[in-house]
């Protein structure tokens, strides 16, 4: 098997064993974490009416001009922010944290930290 295909297929089984515990709902919505090596991205999502909430990337407009660098933990802590803040306007206290295939450390650890001081409750 090439590299690439076993590396992915690591990765997906990682995904899959992290969020077959994890369900989001209108109460307590999934709060799912995407990192590149540019950029961080993270959602608030009701799995159950299959429904975003709230987001946001170091992409955003809002952001943009806050963030140097979008692959660092300073990044992830501005969203983190800027998540917490978008939650609490849609009226989202509790979520449940989905770090997909990450490691919970760095940038990840960072952006929940950053959350949980915003109001977040994991």
């Amino acid at each position: 098997m090439k590299p690439d295909r076993a590396n992915n297929k690591r990765r997906w089984r990682r995904k899959n064993r992290v969020r077959k515990k994890l369900r989001g709902n209108a109460e307590q919505p999934r709060l799912s974490v995407r990192r590149s090596n540019q950029h961080i991205y993270c959602q608030l999502i009701d799995d159950e009416n299959g429904v975003t909430l709230a987001s946001a990337s170091t992409r955003d407009k809002d952001l943009r001009g806050e963030v140097k660098f979008g692959g660092n933990c300073d990044a992830a802590k501005i969203v983190g922010a800027a998540i917490a803040e978008r939650g609490k306007a849609a009226g989202v206290t509790k979520v449940t944290f989905d770090r997909g295939p990450y490691k919970y450390h760095g940038r990840v650890a960072t952006l929940a930290d950053a959350a949980r001081e915003g109001g977040l409750e994991f």
